[in-house]
Parts: structure tokens; sequence; C-alpha cells
């Protein structure tokens, strides 16, 4: 499967942008989708991510009650709704697809198929 991540911009500390993540090649249905960014001279760190049905969403700590996953399986599109940022969510994000079976991972290593990343950028 093929993930196109976008919606990415730069935005001031408080505002909210919604990032989305397009598949192809495969149905979005089969996997479990994640979000992970990667700032400069940092590490990945997960971010999100939800159960192929929807049931099942888990968030960072850095996020929690700020960011919303969600999915649209019909659309073959996975979502991260982000509120409040801040200038440390500045970074580059992933979305991530894993194919294996539950639980869901918050590893990156646990993740099959990559997007390109889109850019968030957050002024103070």
């Amino acid at each position: 499967v093929q993930l196109q991540a976008s919606g990415g911009g730069l935005v001031q500390a408080g505002d909210s942008l919604r990032l989305s993540c397009a598949a192809s090649g495969g149905m979005l249905r089969n996997y479990i989708m994640g979000w992970f960014r990667q700032a400069p001279g940092k590490e990945r760190e997960f971010v999100a991510a939800i159960s192929r049905g929807g049931s099942s969403r888990y968030y960072a700590d850095a996020v929690k009650g700020r960011f919303t996953i969600s999915r649209d399986n019909a659309k073959n599109t996975v979502y991260l709704q982000m509120s409040s940022l801040k200038p440390e969510d500045t970074a580059l994000y992933y979305c991530t697809a894993d194919q294996g079976p539950p639980p869901v991972p918050v590893v990156a290593g646990r993740y099959d198929y990559w997007g390109q990343g889109t850019q968030v950028t957050v002024s103070s």
C-alpha cells in the first residue's frame, strides 16, 4: 500500500490543522494506522494510532486532549485533527500502516508502510 500525507503548513501557536493520509494500492480497512513525527535532531516519535475498525485509539501523552485520529475506510483515508498547536509540535509528520495483528502498536518498528511526510511548523 502507498501512503500520501497532506495538510501540513505554517501556523501560529493555538491554531488548528488537519492532516490527511490517503492510501492507494490497498484497502485501508486491512491496516492499523498510525501517525509519527520527527523534529530536527530528534528521533521519530509516536503521535497517535487507530485500530482497523476505528474503535480503539491511542495517543502520546504530549498530544492527548489536543489531537484526534480518525479514519474513513470508505474513502481510504486517515486523519489527524490537531488543535491548540504548540511550537513543540513542529515536525515532519508521517502516516504509517501496520498489517499485523492487534494490539495497536506504538513503536515505529511494528509498522510496515510509511508515507513521505508532511511538514507542520508552529510559530510562537
